[in-house]
């Protein structure tokens, strides 16, 4: 009988793991955007009675259980697709209300609930770019994920680039002299695939056909030039937006009367509630400032022609916004900063396209 400890269990990345990782990212940040944006413009409604409240917590946590017993029941490919989309939901409807578990007051609306939030969301996207990242080829991996790839050759789903990567993997495995068990395998695999194996035309969901229809539509009315104008104007309105942060921030720390009519305005609108979060503010105000002064550098860049330096302050700014300053910006601001943010992607998908067309036309 083979011993415990001859095992292997050393983790193999599952084929497809970078899309159920980018779907579920995709759902949780939409089910806390429009969870929010609803909430808000319907005026808070609650489900229950006068002496109970269905929290959207629960829903949330009800998702995500059926999310976790699909894989355990079912070995078909596509429930994991399935339940990515209702394990992201399900968190952001479960992570949305974590105000209510971290205070005393049971409150929906603490400022810490939603910076919070996005910094899981910014940690699950690292995750992401790291599962997005090429595996290192080595036999049992490969095998791994043949044999999940089988799965599409049994339910008649496999298409003719699954198939190309499907050859590819099991030609590297037979070609191995290690385990020469493992490539007889590899062979009878090919051997059936060259056989017996169907392929079916090439499918494209609902997803794949709007990102085709949108790069067409792209490609169609955004020039080289229009997409140029739209980045100046874009990168310059929202440095501009940005940099009167640092201007309030440096008027702040010359102007004790600006600062006390500053800090009595958030007091009065629930911003600050004790004098960290003066300093936090202040902090933030200049984090923003100096963010918007590289945006209004980058846009300046693209004007003249500079392209390069150009992207690359963008991309810094956008970045560094994205990643640190909106966790401040979360706390003060918890409803306008979803706006702002997703302004900010509008901005870093235009920086993206622009990039791809002056620097990667081919591609």
């Amino acid at each position: 009988m083979k011993s415990y400890f001859n095992k292997i269990r050393s983790l193999v990345k599952r084929e497809g793991a970078a899309r159920y990782l980018r779907i579920t990212l995709v759902c949780f940040g939409l089910s806390v955007i429009v969870t929010r944006i609803f909430l808000q413009a319907t005026g808070f409604p609650q489900i229950g009675t006068a002496d109970t409240h269905i929290a959207h917590l629960l829903f949330g946590g009800l998702l995500l259980f059926i999310a976790s017993l699909l894989p355990l029941l079912f070995a078909n490919r596509w429930v994991f697709t399935f339940s990515a989309v209702l394990s992201g939901t399900g968190v952001g409807l479960f992570i949305d209300e974590v105000g209510k578990f971290i205070s005393r007051t049971n409150d929906y609306f603490l400022p810490e609930a939603m910076p919070i939030i996005y910094a899981f969301f910014l940690l699950t996207l690292l995750l992401y770019l790291q599962i997005k990242r090429p595996p290192p080829q080595d036999t049992r991996a490969d095998l791994y994920r043949a044999f999940d790839s089988f799965q599409e050759v049994l339910d008649y789903d496999l298409e003719t680039q699954e198939l190309s990567a499907l050859v590819k993997r099991l030609k590297r495995v037979q070609s191995q002299s290690e385990n020469p068990s493992l490539a007889a395998l590899a062979a009878a695999l090919l051997n059936y695939l060259e056989t017996d194996a169907r392929v079916v035309p090439e499918y494209q969901g609902f997803f794949e056909r709007l990102a085709l229809r949108a790069s067409e539509l792209e490609s169609r009315l955004f020039t080289n030039r229009l997409l140029k104008i739209l980045l100046i104007v874009s990168l310059l309105a929202f440095g501009i937006y940005s940099f009167f942060d640092l201007v309030s921030a440096f008027w702040a720390f010359v102007s004790p009367a600006y600062l006390v009519k500053l800090v009595e305005t958030l007091i009065s609108e629930g911003r600050i509630v004790n004098d960290a979060s003066v300093s936090w503010f202040l902090f933030r105000l200049l984090l923003q400032g100096i963010v918007g002064v590289l945006i209004i550098v980058a846009s300046v860049f693209i004007a003249v022609g500079r392209e390069k330096k150009a992207i690359n302050f963008a991309y810094f700014g956008l970045l560094a916004s994205l990643t640190t300053v909106n966790l401040l910006v979360f706390y003060f601001d918890q409803f306008k900063a979803i706006y702002t943010t997703l302004g900010q992607l509008v901005v870093l998908l235009l920086v993206v396209a622009y990039r791809r067309r002056v620097f990667f036309p081919s591609k």
